[in-house]
């Protein structure tokens, strides 16, 4: 029988095998065929990026290049120009002395232009010059009313609409030219602001670092070899550098707050819906999880002055969706006594031992001052990370996002981001699984990633994240808070890092998925102690993204290490009044350690 077996298999082959090969060439010849052609669609698809990438960083450097002729221009007709005493005035002594005529729109406008280019120089921080801002500076001047912004240069994030201008959040296919400025332009533009410059940004919007392939990689001003954070980086490299005084991002899980915080910065989230996004643009709609746009300073007056500009009629009449509630200076001016919540760790992620520290030394800080401290616990952030923020704005696997990827050239700081994106869904269930017993964080969120199977699904995470944020609240209430205080994560990573450990951004995902307005002051520095500290680091889980932190962020000393503020929905002045605070005191703390 085992003798037989030999030609009983070469019987079944003559019998499968086809005598005629024409069928069998010609299949062959069409796979080949079509293999080839997909090939060669891929190589034409990729040059045809290549060739958009070259003429859209052309444009950008014809530019800047007209932008320092002007400069230059301008110079050789207003000879000593005292640039240095203009860059150190804090905005609202800007404005002040913009007002009063003592410095003119134009040697402002000029002497930030050329700051800019020094800095993208350094950091490579903007993204396009916008030349409309010197024919903008005559209508300054015909403007009946000096607005509350008058004469101040700004800069705006990438995806800010401004006419005849790109909007690429970070894609070289996102290469269509705005048809009008969007609400927030046009209300800068009314309170007599001038938007000269737009910022970088990672590519896609989803990642706190800030590279993409058609700008490259935005360096932290502090450490070249760390990275500003983002998805606001380009704000927080330019005006940590000195190149603007005021500059406007955008924040869906921490893009104004994480900058700001590796940057040494104030930056303001507010509630989703209390600015206009009329006219700001979006890599793609998401569901539960809202984005919004807010200022960034070197102060918390000029977060506060900024609202107070941005938060007027002008900008209720233009988009009627948005609430019409101006900005209350009482509120940020009061003087009373505050009931604070305070927690150094979310349970999700332990951060470093200076961001930690930074709570209580500000928490000490308060309560001398007269305020009252309570311990808050933030309870389930690993359930509203895991299945309220990743499962709902990734509700269908995160294919939307992937698409856009799909149809360009991925940069080298995402492509961990994109690989895990890709995985399978079937694929990621397994390792969900497989990983649930030692990487549980991992598991979670690779479960989250796999989206959700119906419209059913999606009513069903929404109706979760009302009973959270009303539990929130009611937690909030019962303890009778004004606010909260806790950590941000920092400091500075060092490039690349940031799309290793997406799950250390939970600190500020939490109040994006809540919608609370949040903000960031820098309060003190790493120290050799905190260093000293970090070698020892576990971090909750001994896991790899506890080991990835510790990497990221080592050799930190001298780096800026700020705090979160936090206040309920709609409270902005209120978070904005307990930043001023913790700012104050933070600042006379520093005074005392240098007399």
């Amino acid at each position: 029988m085992l003798q037989e077996a030999p030609t009983i298999f070469q019987e079944w082959l003559k019998q499968s095998w086809p005598q005629d090969k024409t069928h069998l060439y010609t299949a062959v010849i069409l796979t080949c065929g079509t293999t080839a052609f997909y090939f060669v669609l891929k190589w034409l698809g990729q040059k045809r990026i290549k060739k958009q990438i070259e003429e859209t960083r052309r444009q950008r450097d014809r530019g800047l290049i007209e932008m320092e002729k002007s400069v230059q221009a301008f110079k050789s007709q207003n000879p000593g120009i005292p640039t240095g005493d203009i860059l150190s005035l804090p905005l609202v002594e800007l404005v002040q002395k913009l007002k009063e005529d003592t410095l003119s729109p134009d040697v402002v406008l000029y002497t930030y232009m050329e700051k800019a280019l020094t800095v993208t120089k350094e950091v490579n921080c903007v993204r396009h010059f916008i030349p409309e801002c010197e024919p903008f500076l005559q209508q300054l001047k015909k403007q009946e009313e000096k607005g509350l912004l008058y004469g101040v240069p700004i800069s705006i994030k990438d995806h800010i609409g401004y006419k005849g201008h790109l909007t690429t959040c970070g894609f070289s296919h996102f290469l269509d030219v705005e048809g009008e400025d969007s609400v927030l332009v046009k209300v800068l533009k009314k309170q007599g602001a001038n938007p000269f410059v737009f910022t970088n940004v990672p590519q896609s919007l989803f990642n706190y670092d800030c590279s993409n392939v058609v700008f490259g990689q935005t360096v932290n001003p502090l450490d070249h070899k760390r990275t500003p954070g983002g998805s606001s980086g380009g704000e927080g490299a330019l005006i940590a550098g000195g190149g603007s005084v005021l500059g406007f991002g955008s924040d869906v899980g921490g893009s104004i707050r994480l900058p700001s915080s590796f940057c040494g910065l104030c930056g303001l989230k507010p509630t989703t819906g209390r600015l206009s996004v009329s006219g700001v643009k979006e890599p793609f709609h998401l569901m539960l999880i809202l984005g919004t746009i807010g200022p960034m300073a070197k102060d918390v007056d000029s977060l506060a002055l900024c609202m107070r500009a941005v938060l007027c009629d002008y900008m209720f009449q233009l988009d009627p969706t948005v609430p019409p509630i101006p900005f209350n200076q009482e509120i940020y001016s009061s003087s009373t006594p505050l009931r604070i919540g305070y927690y150094d760790t979310d349970g999700y992620f332990l951060l470093p031992p200076c961001m930690r520290r930074a709570v209580h030394e500000t928490r000490k800080l308060l309560q001398e001052a007269g305020h009252t401290l309570v311990p808050f616990d933030p309870s389930s952030v690993d359930y509203v990370i895991d299945e309220i923020y990743v499962k709902g704005a990734f509700a269908d696997g995160g294919s939307s996002l992937l698409a856009l990827f799909q149809k360009d050239i991925v940069d080298p700081a995402l492509k961990a981001q994109v690989k895990m994106l890709a995985i399978p869904k079937l694929v990621k269930k397994v390792l969900a699984k497989f990983t649930k017993s030692w990487f549980p964080r991992l598991a979670g969120q690779l479960n989250a990633l796999c989206g959700v199977r119906n419209v059913k699904d999606m009513w069903k995470i929404d109706n979760e994240l009302m009973v959270y944020r009303k539990k929130f609240i009611e937690h909030w209430r019962k303890n009778k808070l004004d606010v909260v205080l806790c950590p941000v994560l920092g400091p500075a990573f060092f490039l690349g890092y940031p799309s290793k450990i997406l799950g250390a951004i939970s600190s500020t995902m939490l109040y994006n998925a809540l919608n609370f307005p949040a903000g960031v002051v820098p309060v003190t520095t790493v120290t050799e102690a905190d260093e000293e500290e970090m070698a020892q680091y576990q971090g909750l889980y001994g896991d790899s993204w506890d080991r990835t932190l510790k990497k990221a962020v080592e050799g930190a000393v001298g780096l800026p290490v700020a705090v979160q503020c936090v206040a309920l929905p709609w409270q902005e002045e209120l978070c904005l009044r307990f930043m001023k605070e913790v700012e104050m005191l933070s600042n006379k703390e520093q005074q005392k350690k240098f007399i």
